[in-house]
């Protein structure tokens, strides 16, 4: 049984940096494409960043592209997501997600579970 547990979010202004972590727990981590998936409210859930399972492709959603990156640590089970530039259209609660089947390169429709959230304001 896989678990993903996020940390990081918290509140913070507009133009600040933010860095959320997910420990993966109970898989072959290094096999396993990665993602951060966030829902604000009354919105549907979006994938935000995707990475690969050998971490040589990285895909973002064009609001974000060029102020988050995606990262992982095999060495921690850990993905990151680094955060620059945030804005107030930023706020949601973002969770990281895990494909289902390994060496994937992170494409939305693959992942299958998710962690239980952080949330992550980002006043104006």
């Amino acid at each position: 049984q896989v678990q993903l547990v996020e940390s990081g979010g918290r509140l913070v202004q507009a133009g600040d940096s933010l860095r959320l972590s997910c420990a993966v727990f109970g898989r072959t981590f290094s096999l396993y494409a990665m993602g951060w998936f966030r829902q604000a409210k009354g919105k549907e859930r979006e994938l935000v960043a995707a990475i690969s399972w050998s971490g040589g492709t990285t895909n973002y959603a064009d609001s974000v592209k060029g102020r988050f990156t995606i990262s992982r640590d095999n060495a921690k089970n850990t993905v990151y997501l680094q955060m620059n530039g945030l804005k107030p259209e930023d706020t949601a609660v973002y969770y990281c997600a895990v494909e289902t089947r390994p060496y994937g390169l992170g494409r939305e429709a693959d992942f299958g579970s998710w962690g239980q959230g952080t949330q992550v304001t980002v006043s104006s």
